[in-house]
């Protein structure tokens, strides 16, 4: 797999900015992976609508543009990597 360009600091479920928890999205051309290292998320994707539950160690892909938001499902450690290209 490719490096991400860039990478979010890892938050919690106390300190997962609130631009997170709601409806958001990537730039025109960036990826993004959701890490989760602890606990577990739900990542709503809203176009088209669906969700998933991302557990401890698990990951949630974001396309380019694609709206979406996390939720905490209790205690969580997790962060984004970005990608300028598709992750493999």
């Amino acid at each position: 797999m490719s490096a991400p360009y860039r990478s979010t600091p890892v938050f919690d479920e106390h300190t997962l900015p609130a631009a997170l928890r709601s409806r958001h999205n990537t730039k025109a051309g960036v990826w993004g992976i959701i890490r989760v290292f602890e606990g577990r998320l739900r990542l709503t994707y809203l176009d088209p609508p669906s969700e998933i539950v991302v557990e401890q160690g698990g990951s949630g892909l974001l396309r380019p543009q694609q709206d979406h938001f996390v939720e905490p499902l209790g205690p969580i450690r997790m962060r984004v990597d970005f990608y300028d290209a598709p992750p493999v």
